[in-house]
């Protein structure tokens, strides 16, 4: 954000401290948004793209900045979320961890198709950017991407990778083409909201931390393998988990958390709405050893017919956070530690004072660089009763 004339402007590809020039491409009164066209006084953090669809593609948004700036932007941002909406005056956040590679990091990207080319939206427009590399794309998908020839009839695609296992999956949408066979990959079809494998099983395997998950189509997994494993180990500093204890995995996904922290604990109760994820949960739990319950079922709703006692719980809501009914679901039963894996500052932070409410202190906050490149955020909060 800049100002002219007291006017605030906010321009994209723009580091901190630069002068630029800019035209204004939408004026909203007291402010107005401008698209850049010179950088007159570079800042040191300026860096070239490494992608060359960088400038247009919607896809990234800071690879014009060094990563040891987009690291300080986002604890920045974690702070003053904090601040501003949590109203806590000194936030205990910890340094960024940056888990992995800057690049070449993704095991799962959803694309769509023009001119019979890969491509994806340019940011705040419905205008299409044909691409013909992806440098955030997982080196094994970044492979499969290269042979990607002539997409005519696809509408849409999603890569989907183990990193640590070498399974890979293409979901089409659309006509699967008669040459697919050159792409060296598993295909599946993607009909309305249902994923059917085409000559084998609509899945892929990742091991994180030694432990293998099944994940099912479409199902979600976190989309930074490097990530996953060092939110497991977060989350399990967190939690400080006994043997006796009982565990609530809410929104359980695939159970990375409740399969992947489970034989450190007594029992786990894992919560999942989606049909798919929750049977794959359920599948990963009893592989893993873990005593278990799954319960399917949207966590707010079915809190109150839960007859068990959690004495320690995981929650990894939406980018919408917990919220009131959120919080009472997770809080139903009075666990005494609360890990928190946020993928929203805003959210966490409105979420933190009404946990505030309830009696649970935010003692760390530790921020996680899942999506470098580009302004996303993960953070795990640590929350205590008492």
């Amino acid at each position: 954000m800049g100002r002219v004339d007291g006017k605030a402007h906010f321009v994209s590809g723009v580091v901190p401290g630069e002068i630029v020039v800019g035209r204004v491409a939408k004026d909203g009164g007291s402010w107005a948004r401008a698209e850049l066209v010179e950088v007159r006084s570079p800042s040191p953090d300026r860096v070239d793209p490494l992608c060359p669809h960088a400038t247009r593609c919607g896809g990234c948004q800071w690879q014009h900045a060094t990563y040891e700036a987009q690291r300080a932007w986002k604890h920045n941002t974690v702070v003053t979320q904090l601040q501003h909406i949590g109203k806590i005056a000194e936030p205990p956040v910890s340094d960024v961890v940056a888990p992995g590679p800057p690049f070449g990091y993704r095991n799962r990207m959803d694309f769509r198709v023009h001119d019979g080319r890969p491509a994806m939206h340019r940011a705040r427009s419905h205008e299409m950017v044909p691409l013909e590399v992806c440098k955030l794309l997982d080196p094994q998908l970044a492979a499969v991407f290269g042979r990607l020839q002539n997409l005519h009839g696809v509408e849409q695609f999603v890569l989907r990778a183990g990193t640590n296992t070498g399974d890979m999956l293409m979901i089409v949408k659309g006509k699967i083409p008669d040459h697919a066979e050159d792409w060296d990959v598993a295909l599946a079809q993607l009909e309305g909201k249902t994923v059917t494998g085409v000559g084998g099983p609509a899945r892929i395997t990742e091991e994180i931390n030694g432990t293998r998950f099944r994940i099912t189509g479409n199902a979600f997994f976190q989309n930074n393998t490097h990530g996953a494993e060092a939110l497991v180990g977060l989350v399990r500093a967190a939690l400080e988990p006994e043997a006796i204890d009982t565990l609530l995995d809410a929104y359980a996904g695939v159970g990375l958390f409740g399969a992947g922290l489970g034989s450190e604990v007594g029992r786990v109760i894992a919560v999942e709405s989606n049909r798919v994820a929750a049977t794959d949960l359920q599948r990963n739990l009893k592989a893993a050893g873990v005593d278990h319950r799954v319960i399917r079922g949207k966590m707010e709703k079915v809190a109150g017919h839960l007859d068990e006692y959690a004495d320690l719980a995981i929650a990894d809501p939406p980018r919408t956070g917990l919220g009131e009914a959120g919080i009472a679901a997770v809080t139903a039963t009075s666990p005494r530690r609360l890990a928190y894996v946020s993928c929203d500052p805003a959210s966490l932070a409105r979420d933190a004072a009404l946990l505030a409410g309830d009696g649970y202190q935010l003692t760390n906050v530790t921020p996680v660089d899942m999506f470098p490149q580009t302004f996303h955020i993960e953070a795990v909060a640590t929350f205590v009763l008492g």
